[in-house]
């Protein structure tokens, strides 16, 4: 049996390795939960405000310190096909399983692509907030890589959090470019741990994990 993982299903093996086994060997989901649609409405707009500039053949007034060193990645065919969810940058192991992420921006500095994510959050970056992020930019590195694309050893996180509201009542966002270290091994530790994981006996849940408390207490696996 082959498997189809992307970023978002392989955070959840972070999660609980049981869920992960659950999900994908006995089609047993955890919940669904409304998805806010701000996210989702300020990822259309923040890829739309980049590609306005790319076309211009220029950064954005947030990507200032970056002028000069980079350029936004100008194959608009390929960057379309890479953004699709279903889609995205994809790679299949010598066992048949595939795995794919939708990236939300690619910069180039010469050969080398460099990938760049939006982020938008409630409140300021603290300390440890770009560590969240971390194993999705070293699985869209890999990815590339797999592809037969250089990359830098680095990628960039962009948050947008809400500063003000102005006289006219827009809401003001305050950007924050984070730089990030990438380590392909990393994600290659990912995906053989989350084969191993499907190939194997359902695991112990997460210590604390609340949806296997549920199931467990009515009885659904």
């Amino acid at each position: 049996m082959t498997y189809k993982f992307s970023p978002f299903s392989l955070s959840l093996l972070k999660e609980c390795p049981r869920c992960f086994w659950l999900h994908f060997n006995k089609n047993v989901k955890r919940p669904s939960t409304p998805f806010p649609s701000l996210p989702a409405g300020m990822d259309r707009i923040l890829k739309a405000h980049f590609d306005a500039f790319r076309d211009k053949g220029e950064l954005p007034p947030e990507m200032e310190k970056l002028n000069g060193r980079v350029k936004l990645f100008d194959n608009v065919e390929l960057l379309e096909q890479w953004r699709k969810t279903l889609k995205g940058i994809q790679w299949t192991d010598e066992k048949g399983n595939l795995f794919r992420g939708a990236v939300d921006n690619i910069l180039q500095k010469g050969k080398k692509l460099i990938v760049l994510d939006y982020k938008t959050r409630g409140y300021p970056v603290k300390e440890d907030t770009a560590e969240h992020y971390k194993d999705q930019l070293d699985i869209y590195n890999f990815l590339l890589r797999k592809n037969g694309y250089e990359t830098e050893d680095y990628g960039y996180l962009m948050f947008y959090y809400p500063k003000e509201v102005e006289a006219d009542g827009d809401v003001a966002f305050h950007t924050e470019l984070v730089k990030m270290e990438i380590s392909v091994k990393n994600a290659e530790r990912i995906f053989k741990e989350a084969v191993d994981v499907v190939d194997g006996k359902m695991p112990k849940s997460a210590e604390g994990c609340g949806y296997c408390k549920w199931a467990l207490a009515n009885n659904n696996v």
